[in-house]
Order: structure tokens, then sequence, then C-alpha cells
């Protein structure tokens, strides 16, 4: 079956990238071949993949349409959005923060849940593999909460846990030996304010970042607290941060379970506190998945290759 659909220009524009990354993106998972010519679009193949095909084109044209940017990201949303009956453009609408011209939303279904989690929520699990905008969004929404004035400070915490490298053989004293861990979080601050307000902001303790030890024997009211990395916490430590929560605050914690450095005997707070908190209310757990990475298309195929290879029984990332 041949479908040959006429594009908007500017839908055409959007398609053809650089490196053709939508269009590598709708063959992969349409299952149908995609040629663009102009701003002819023609999907040849089986005629039900050609109809889901279509489909798919006709939410991407709305969606530039709408203003909105693609990539190939975008195809993946659209088939998640598809699946679950939902409107994409709720999803790509939701704007969490913007900066410099720069809008930071949800780019997939389930993103869009954790937002929503995180908003409705006191203590919010974020759970998913790498490049899946568990932090980022975490974060994105911290500051945005601050300039609305709903919290007072934001709280950024990891726990310092040795990823193949000896603390003690790191130059500096405590704060320098941990700030490598710390680093990504002031990284996603700089990608959200300007320096000079990071900075000033730092320097009044309105925002702080500090490895997690320093937690222990505060009340935290009115702030907005991220726990990053929570994988690597044991249960003592999860319990411990927890607790910290005090009135006019919202916790977000977030990792990757297949990820955890701890030693092999230490039991992982964050697979602990889903079974013993599951049923609490006031608490969501919010799971992400390999469909919800957004970085380069390479990083989801590793992290569908590692989950892959664990399943078969190596082990890999336990």
């Amino acid at each position: 079956m041949q479908d040959v659909i006429s594009v908007p220009n500017e839908v055409a524009a959007e398609l053809a990238t650089v490196d053709d990354g939508v269009l590598r993106r709708l063959r992969d998972r349409l299952g149908c071949t995609v040629l663009l010519r102009g701003n002819r679009l023609t999907l040849e193949g089986g005629e039900d993949e050609v109809r889901g095909a279509r489909v798919v084109i006709d939410e991407l044209v709305e969606l530039v349409e709408g203003g909105h940017a693609i990539g190939a990201g975008t195809v993946d949303a659209v088939l998640g959005a598809l699946d679950e009956s939902t409107d994409l453009r709720e999803v790509f609408s939701d704007v969490v923060w913007r900066h410099r011209g720069k809008k930071i939303t949800p780019k997939t279904v389930n993103q869009k849940r954790y937002v929503d989690a995180i908003r409705g929520s006191t203590i919010t699990f974020g759970i998913g593999p790498a490049g899946t905008g568990k932090t980022y969004l975490a974060m994105a929404l911290a500051v945005a909460a601050l300039a609305e004035r709903a919290v007072n400070r934001i709280i950024l915490t990891r726990p310092a846990v040795e990823a193949g490298e000896r603390l003690g053989f790191l130059p500096g004293d405590m704060l320098a030996k941990v700030d490598p861990y710390l680093r990504p979080l002031y990284d996603a601050l700089y990608d959200m304010l300007d320096a000079d307000r990071v900075n000033a902001y730092m320097e009044r303790g309105t925002i702080e970042v500090a490895p997690l030890a320093f937690m222990r024997g505060r009340t935290l009211n009115d702030s907005f607290v991220i726990l990053d990395e929570a994988q690597n916490t044991t249960p003592e430590q999860m319990h411990m941060f927890l607790t910290r929560l005090g009135f006019g605050s919202k916790m977000v914690v977030t990792g990757d379970v297949t990820q955890v450095d701890l030693p092999r005997e230490q039991a992982s707070g964050l697979v602990r506190v889903r079974e013993i908190l599951r049923e609490v209310e006031g608490l969501e757990f919010v799971e992400l998945g390999n469909e919800d990475v957004v970085r380069h298309v390479i990083v989801q195929r590793i992290v569908e290759a590692y989950r892959a290879h664990a399943e078969n029984g190596d082990g890999a990332g336990s």
C-alpha cells in the first residue's frame, strides 16, 4: 500500500533535519518505507503499517503547526501518547520553566505523569534509567517553585558513594572531595538560571547543594528538597532523609535501581523504600522506562542493551 501526504513547508523542514533523525526514527518505529521529497511524504508498506504511520504523521504535523519543535524522540512520544489515548499537545504544552528562550517541558507521557505527581504530592519518587529526565525535571520544578515563592529555598543532595574511586585519594578537604559527586546538580542549575543568580542564591543559602550526610539532624521547612542518585543510599540513610521533611516542604527522590554502587551485601534504600512506603498516602512512585529516555538515540539503545544483558542473568548494572 502507498500513501502520499502533502505536508506544510515548515513541517517538511522539521522532518528533513540535518541527520534525518526524525525520518530514521519513523522508519525504525513504523515498519514501513518513509520517503520525503520536497513537501511530499510517501509511505509504503503493509496496509496496517501505512495507516498507523499516517496517524503518527498527522500528529507530528499538528505539533509543528502548534509551534512545537520535533525531534527523533517526538516519534516515540507520539506513539506512547497514542497507546495511552493521551493528547500529546497537553504534554508538550506544560512548560515547567523558561530560561533565556528555552522551555523545559515533559517530552513523554510518563514524564508528564512525573511532573504532575511532583506538583500534587508531598514526596515523589522518580525511578528509571539514565536520560529519562528524573533529576532535570525535578530541578526545573524546584526553580519554578522558588521563583513563585511557593518555597523559600532549594536543597539538593546526593549520597557520596565511591563509584570505583577512593575518596581518600582525592585532593582537598571533605567538601572538595564530594564536589565531583554534586557537580551534575550544579550543571543543571546553571542550565536553568544565570550564573550570577545561582551564585547569589548559594551565598545566601537560598540554594544549598550538599552531600546527604549533611542532612542529618535537620528539619527542612519551606523547602523544595531533591535527593538524587538515591539508589546509593542505605535503608538507614533513606529513613533519615525522609524524616527531615518539615512544614511547607516538598521532596523528590530520584534514582536508577539498576545502577547501585553500594557493596553487594548492602541493601539499597531506594529498593527497600518501594516495598515499605508503596501504600502511604501523600507519596507517589513514578516509574520511567527506556521509552522515556530523551537523550541521544544511542543512549536509549545502550540502556536497552544493558537491561537485556542483566535480564539474561549476567548481572550487569546490579
